[in-house]
């Protein structure tokens, strides 16, 4: 059991690893991979092709298209006539005629009449029926009317509507000498005439479905043998439309149950060996990043995204594939951790990703080169101008690529899609994103960014105000110990913004009791004079303790909190030391030693050089160029002896230029004046 909570970091990346293959797979393409990549109005590269198998040749989307809008067009409505619909009309004409006339001096002869003709136009009215008012008749000139199960095709124009049916009864009457009654019989048939025909829509769609089921989805079949296309040949027009259909159907019939598993394990062979890449590598060259586990998960999260997000793209429509901000990895990487390691996991990416996208090797060029382009142009990410110019940089190098590619295919400049092209400028736009996502992972994964840093290291900041307060010798200290350290970072090469704000937070610890600290003592007053030499150095290491618990209290990040602990290493309170051995001569070393850990980066070693020098430089009296650099010689070379840098990456050469650094900037500080006279 033991042995499995030692183990569990280990475990936690096994984990992550099959995980991260998994997924991968899973968004892949299901089929197998067309041996052959191809581009419309291109020269086929390879040798000549030869139908492997016998196969159709597939219509293309657009003709699919056109074929069922044609259908549709095509297709007339059914619309049903409604016989009992007829007949109720008819009984309520026969009551409301006796109703009307029962009792009108309206002589036999003349009622029998007037009925009959009415009749007649009840009759002409029906004989082919009134349409409903609901706007489909209007979108056809002739449509399928059903009477008694049988459809026949009608002219919309044949039916009557219930504004002619006036004119009808006004003509008829006329003609038979009936005039007379023409109001009341308007009023009448206005009463009781209703529409018969409705629309079937049922029976509509099920037409039109019948109809769009007999469409073909193929125009003819290739035979096998047959030449396809011949190396060097343009592919365009039938070409293309061939080459397509055997790429469909080769990828359909690879796919099957007998060839599932081995293409799956394929997949996942090639996945796996990629992401092994990447853990070899953090494992060799970033073991700090290795073994912090939550490091490696931003990472692969990161690359699963980027995954997930381009692979869903190209499912709804792969012309969109450069829509995708893929440069927003380097971006991110390198904000967190370094260039190195950003392009390094950007190529991997790109690596999964071009199972995936169309005309991989293009895609491949243009990625790799832009993220090249973003880890060397972007710095100080957090100068909004910076961003700006980076982006538009990429955005640049983007389109230039595609019209080199579009050169060499096309031979000229000429039918450039500058659909093409826009879609670069919204890459570039979306990738400025990039701002808030790096918030958003500062506050999800613990991270800091240069635009943290840039915050913590405000002097007016709440913690850094209590300490001037509190200790301002401290807060002084601070500050020259952050200019020291920040020169020889640039100098170096090393995070200099990093550095700065690990030694401005340094000495926080210091703040709870600031008057047991030679440079907050504003009096001859000395605390340590009532305390034992062990005592006082008990004072003196707990700060490292104390600061350590202030910074957590105030959510200062980790790789600050760093610097807190290591900037002593395991070094010695000398002086103290040196006071009780005068009073004994067996004392315990460890009494009088910091509990480290020893620096493990060149930011921190750094700081702990700067820390020394800049404190003991307080001790010199009439420094000059020679006493400066013996002393800061003597500081850190006795730091080398310690092996306070065994674990820091850090090399001879550089800390000589360190030393160097510190010397012309003490030499500055404590530059000789000429004495005025009184």
């Amino acid at each position: 059991m033991d042995n499995l909570y030692r183990q569990q970091s280990l475990i936690f990346k096994y984990i992550l690893y099959v995980v991260a293959v998994a997924f991968i797979v899973f968004f892949l393409p299901k089929g197998g991979k067309f041996k052959y990549e191809f581009q419309k109005g291109k020269p086929w590269q390879f040798e000549n092709l030869y139908a492997p198998f016998d196969f159709s040749i597939q219509k293309t989307d657009a003709e699919i298209a056109k074929e069922k809008q044609v259908i549709e067009s095509n297709q007339l409505p059914y619309y049903r006539y409604d016989r009992a619909e007829v007949e109720n009309v008819e009984q309520s004409f026969e009551q409301k005629f006796e109703d009307k006339w029962s009792n009108s001096t309206l002589k036999d002869n003349q009622k029998k009449r007037l009925k009959y003709f009415s009749k007649v136009i009840l009759d002409s009215v029906y004989s082919k029926g009134i349409l409903q008012n609901n706007g489909k008749q209007v979108q056809r000139n002739f449509i399928f009317l059903v009477k008694d199960n049988e459809a026949s095709k009608v002219r919309v124009t044949d039916f009557f509507r219930v504004s002619e049916i006036n004119d009808l009864v006004g003509r008829i009457l006329s003609e038979n000498n009936l005039s007379i009654f023409e109001k009341e019989t308007q009023a009448l048939f206005f009463d009781i005439i209703t529409p018969n025909v409705s629309f079937d829509n049922n029976l509509t769609q099920k037409a039109r479905n019948e109809a769009l089921s007999k469409l073909s989805y193929t125009r003819g079949t290739v035979d096998q043998g047959r030449l396809i296309i011949a190396k060097g040949e343009v592919v365009e027009a039938e070409n293309l439309k061939i080459l397509e259909s055997l790429k469909s159907e080769y990828e359909s019939e690879l796919w099957t149950a007998n060839n599932y598993y081995y293409i799956l394990i394929g997949y996942t062979v090639l996945v796996a060996l990629v992401l092994i890449m990447l853990f070899l590598f953090l494992k060799k060259y970033r073991r700090t990043v290795y073994e912090n586990n939550v490091k490696v998960t931003f990472i692969f999260f990161n690359i699963l995204l980027m995954v997930f997000i381009t692979t869903m793209v190209i499912k709804y429509n792969d012309q969109l594939v450069f829509v995708v901000p893929l440069c927003i990895l380097p971006l991110i990487l390198k904000t967190f951790f370094d260039a190195r390691l950003g392009l390094f996991v950007h190529v991997l990416t790109i690596l999964i990703l071009g199972f995936v996208v169309p005309n991989s090797f293009e895609y491949i060029f243009l990625q790799i080169i832009t993220g090249i382009v973003t880890i060397l142009t972007v710095s100080e990410l957090y100068k909004r101008a910076n961003l700006f110019v980076s982006v538009g940089q990429i955005t640049l190098i983007y389109i230039i690529g595609y019209l080199a590619f579009h050169t060499i295919h096309e031979g000229d400049l000429s039918d450039i899609e500058w659909y093409t092209l826009g879609l670069f400028l919204l890459n570039g736009m979306i990738t400025l994103f990039v701002q808030p996502l790096i918030y958003i992972y500062e506050k999800l994964f613990g991270l800091v960014s240069d635009v943290s840093l840039l915050e913590l290291s405000d002097t007016n900041s709440k913690l850094l105000k209590e300490l001037s307060n509190k200790a301002p010798g401290t807060f002084h200290h601070s500050l020259q110990v952050a200019n020291l350290a920040e020169a020889a970072a640039n100098e170096i090469g090393a995070n200099a913004m990093l550095v700065r704000v690990g030694a401005l937070y340094h000495d926080i610890g210091k703040m709870n009791e600031p008057t047991y600290f030679t440079e907050n003592q504003v009096t001859n007053v000395n605390p340590h004079d009532e305390l034992s030499p062990k005592d006082s150095a008990r004072i003196i290491i707990d700060h490292v303790i104390k600061g350590i618990e202030i910074a957590r209290k105030n959510n200062l990040p980790d790789r600050i909190i760093d610097f807190i602990r290591s900037h002593h290493g395991t070094t010695l309170v000398f002086y103290f030391y040196k006071k009780q051995k005068e009073l004994e001569e067996d004392v315990n070393e460890e009494d009088f030693r910091y509990p480290g850990p020893l620096p493990f980066s060149r930011e921190t070693a750094i700081l702990m050089m700067a820390d020394s020098v800049e404190a003991a430089s307080k001790s010199l009296k009439n420094p000059t160029f020679l006493i400066i650099d013996e002393f800061v010689d003597k500081i850190i070379s006795g730091q080398m002896k310690a092996n306070q840098f065994l674990n820091a990456d850090i090399t001879f050469k550089e800390i000589e230029t360190i030393k160097k650094i510190f010397k012309q900037k003490l030499i500055n500080i404590y530059h000789l004046r000429v004495e005025y006279p009184e």
